[in-house]
C-alpha cells in the first residue's frame, strides 16, 4: 500500500510518520514538504520525501503522478489561527487552493485513492454552554480566516472528491499538543518560556494570554492513530471529532507546567497574546470517532506537558551547544 502524506514535515506529520514506521511497516509512506523545508521529527527516516508546494497545481498533479497512491492524508495547511489574522489571504489560498489542487490531480488522472482531509474543531466557532461537548452536527460558526479556510476545505473536499470516485473522511481535530509543538500555540510557548527561564536566557516573567479559556487537549501521538484508524473504518462522506470529551482550561495547563520546574517566574498577560476573536469554551463528543474505530487517548495531559517541557529543555541545550 502506498500513502501519500501531504504536511509530512512538519509537527503532526513527523508523529504519524514514526507511528507508521512503528505501527503499521507495511505502509510505504511518501510524504510531501515544502522545497527546502525542515523535516520534523525525524520523519525522513522511514518514508521518501518529496518536495512541492500544494499552492502550484503542476506541483500537485507533478506529486500525485510520480506517486500514484492508494491513500492520501492531507495535513499540508496553514495552521495558525493568529498567523491568519496576519494574512488572510495566505491561509486562504494554501489551505483551499491545496485540497482543490490535490484531488483534482488525482481525478484528471483516474485515480480513486482513499483519502482523510484532516480539518480543526476552529470550524465550530463560539459555541453556547448548551451545546457542550459539540457534536458534529453543530452549526459551523468559523470566527477566523483559518477556521473560514477548514469550512471551506473540507467543503470543497466533499465535492471534488466523490465526484471522482473517491472515498472522503473528514475529521474535525481538537487542540492536540505534544513534543515537537510549535511556540505559537499556548501551551508549547509557556514550556518554551520555562524552559528559556531555566537556562538563564529569559528575565524569570511568563507573557500569557487568556488563562481562561477552556479546551479539549490529545495527545498528538493519540490523535494520528486516530487518524490511521479513520482513514481504515471511517465512513465515506462523514466528519469526525478528533477529542477527548473532556475540557480543560489553560490555566490549568499553566500550572502543570509550573508545578515541573524549580523556576519561579512572574505569569503577566501580554496583550499580543489575546486573540481577535477568542472562543471561551470548546469541548468536543468523541462518540462517533470511538463507535467507528474503538479509539481512546491513551496517554494522560499532564504526561504531555511533560514530555513537551522535556522536549523544549533539549531543544534550548542543543541550540546552546552550537
Amino acid at each position: 500500500m502506498r500513502l501519500l502524506v501531504t504536511g509530512a514535515g512538519g509537527f503532526v506529520g513527523g508523529h504519524l510518520v514514526g507511528y507508521l514506521r512503528a505501527e503499521q511497516p507495511g505502509v510505504e509512506v511518501l510524504g510531501v514538504v515544502l522545497p527546502h523545508g525542515s523535516v520534523a521529527w525525524g520523519s525522513g527516516a522511514g518514508m521518501t520525501v518529496l518536495e512541492a508546494d500544494l499552492d502550484d497545481p503542476a506541483a500537485a498533479a507533478g506529486i500525485v503522478e510520480a506517486v500514484r497512491p492508494d491513500r492520501i492524508i492531507h495535513l499540508a495547511g496553514q495552521s495558525s489561527v493568529q498567523q491568519s489574522w496576519l494574512d488572510p489571504g495566505g491561509t486562504l489560498r494554501t489551505n483551499v487552493m491545496g485540497i482543490v489542487h490535490l484531488l483534482d490531480a488525482a481525478r484528471d488522472r483516474g485515480m480513486r485513492p482513499d483519502v482523510l482531509v484532516v480539518g480543526s474543531a476552529e470550524e465550530y466557532g463560539g459555541v453556547a454552554p448548551e451545546e457542550l461537548p459539540i457534536r458534529e452536527e453543530a452549526p459551523l460558526r468559523p470566527g477566523s480566516p483559518y477556521a473560514v479556510s477548514k469550512v471551506a476545505q473540507a467543503a470543497l473536499a466533499l465535492l471534488y472528491g466523490p465526484a471522482g470516485g473517491m472515498r472522503i473522511v473528514l475529521t474535525r481535530t481538537f487542540h492536540h499538543p505534544g513534543p515537537g509543538r510549535g511556540e505559537a500555540f499556548a501551551e508549547s510557548s509557556f514550556a518554551r518560556q520555562i524552559a528559556e527561564v531555566e537556562a538563564g536566557l529569559r528575565a524569570p516573567v511568563l507573557k500569557v494570554g487568556n488563562l481562561e479559556a477552556v479546551r479539549d487537549f490529545a495527545d498528538v501521538r493519540d490523535v494520528v492513530r486516530a487518524y490511521w484508524l479513520l482513514l481504515e473504518k471511517g465512513e465515506a462522506g462523514s466528519v469526525y471529532n478528533v477529542c477527548t470529551g473532556r475540557g480543560r482550561t489553560i490555566r490549568e495547563l499553566l500550572d502543570v507546567l509550573l508545578a515541573r520546574t524549580d523556576a519561579r517566574v512572574e505569569v503577566r498577560v501580554d496583550p499580543e497574546r489575546l486573540r481577535p476573536s477568542d472562543v471561551p469554551a470548546q469541548v468536543g463528543d468523541p462518540a462517533r470517532l470511538r463507535a467507528a474505530t474503538g479509539w481512546e487517548p491513551c496517554i494522560p495531559l499532564d504526561q504531555t506537558l511533560v514530555d513537551l517541557l522535556e522536549d523544549w529543555r533539549r531543544r534550548i541545550a542543543a541550540s546552546g551547544s552550537r
